[in-house]
């Protein structure tokens, strides 16, 4: 019996379902984060067949494997066990000595992890001397992407061949991750160890998602401002920045090259973002200012104060015990958005000109959503507005949104229904991509 059809709930919900990866294992000490990656692949959905080199097993055991990915463990080109093959009819399995042919059959991609600096020196050189290198070289490239993540030690991944090898590699069509930097299990430091098992795993999800944004630069304002009081106390706001990094992460899946210029948050940057940190609303429309000049996309999801003190105090105000309270005037801050908005080419975005900047703002409402999203586009001067009820989600990973343009309404997801920050992301990106001609 070659697999278990261990069938569960995320399997039908992942951000991989539906997706059948060859996992295989090179000789390395980080073989060890292979066992989470297969873990996390088949819990987002993904059916895991795992193929090793006699190297690979020093360091990682086949029953491990096996029990993580629910499917018979294959390393030999030998083996005549009957191999399921992804598609073949009911199931069944093909018996004839060709596990390096059948195994990637219905496959959506093989990855290597960890991919030594010897497994990639034979990719290269197309070797072809034991089960998994035998595998890359009979696939069929045009459907089954190859992808390798790095791990070796630093001078190894520093030496010209290794890097020659990669180039080469690269330009043969085969995608290959970066390497970390940090401690390695040799005792020195630097770059070439393999990425974390998440890492990888964004990095998969986002080679499946289709580039409908491939070629757009996204601008993207996130999280709240703060307007110092003195130098210890400020005002703010609830907003945690999680649906503005959401999507950065899903503009940069669709292809985009992403800035994101964010509050003070503390939430960790998504995988090929740049990021600009800033602190008032007056920090953040002199950043957003600057990047729309490269931008052709600018969303505004942050949650920008509205006023701050007419004047920050030099030294902590003090609480004398007389019971007089500070008197605290304010002054409106800059708008952020309807100032990038009704710029030159924010205005030749809003008429749909191909130089233009397409502009996205949101409405955080406590009442009346419809009502003053409509009313907000039009003061703003923006094609697309999105509104959500911002009490209701500040901090939280779920929300609805609702989509108003000059002529349609439309809610995300439908019926208003919450859904997470996430998939609402994934939409939104979608949504905007449709409307510059670019749909998925």
């Amino acid at each position: 019996m070659t697999a278990f059809n261990v069938r569960t709930k995320s399997e039908l919900t992942g951000e991989l379902s539906g997706k059948h990866i060859v996992l295989g294992l090179s000789g390395g000490i980080a073989a060890y984060k292979a066992a989470e990656l297969c873990r996390a692949m088949v819990k987002e959905g993904a059916t895991v067949q795992v193929v090793m080199t006699e190297a690979a097993e020093h360091f990682m055991t086949k029953v491990t494997m096996q029990a993580l990915s629910g499917r018979q463990v294959f390393g030999s080109q030998w083996d005549d066990t009957p191999v399921n093959v992804v598609g073949s009819v009911n199931g069944e399995g093909i018996a004839n000595n060709m596990p390096h042919i059948n195994l990637t059959r219905g496959a959506d991609a093989i990855v290597i992890a960890p991919c030594s600096a010897d497994f990639m020196a034979k990719l290269l050189h197309g070797r072809a001397d034991e089960l998994l290198s035998l595998m890359c070289l009979a696939r069929p490239i045009a459907e089954v992407p190859l992808i390798l993540a790095p791990a070796m030690n630093r001078e190894m991944w520093a030496n010209p061949a290794t890097q020659r090898n990669v180039a080469q590699l690269k330009q043969d069509g085969i995608t290959v991750l970066e390497v970390g930097e940090g401690d390695q299990a040799c005792g020195e430091v630097g770059d070439g160890r393999m990425l974390e098992a998440d890492e990888i795993l964004a990095d998969l999800i986002a080679f499946f998602t289709p580039k409908s944004l491939l070629g757009q630069k996204v601008l993207i304002t996130a999280g709240p401002t703060y307007e110092a009081i003195d130098p210890v106390r400020g005002i703010t706001n609830l907003s945690s920045g999680k649906m503005g990094f959401a999507i950065a992460r899903a503009a940069v899946e669709a292809g985009a090259d992403v800035t994101l210029i964010a509050g003070p948050v503390s939430l960790p940057t998504p995988r090929g973002v740049k990021r600009v940190d800033v602190k008032s609303a007056q920090n953040m429309l002199l950043a957003s200012v600057k990047y729309a000049n490269y931008a052709t996309i600018f969303i505004a999801s942050a949650a920008v104060a509205d006023w701050r003190p007419a004047n920050s105090a030099d030294h902590k105000l003090k609480k004398e015990g007389s019971g007089t309270v500070p008197q605290l005037s304010f002054v409106e801050n800059p708008d952020i958005l309807a100032t990038i908005a009704q710029s030159e080419r924010g205005k030749k975005g809003l008429s749909g000109m191909p130089d233009g900047l397409f502009c996205v703002g949101f409405a955080a409402e406590s009442q009346d959503l419809l009502a003053n999203a409509q009313a907000k586009r039009i003061r703003k001067g923006v094609p697309l507005l999105v509104g959500n009820i911002g009490p209701a989600t500040f901090g939280q990973d779920d929300n609805a949104l609702l989509l108003v343009d000059a002529k349609t309404v439309k809610e995300l997801p439908e019926h208003g229904h919450a859904a997470s920050k996430r998939y609402l992301a994934q939409q939104l990106v979608a949504d905007i991509a449709a409307r510059l001609g670019h749909p998925a």
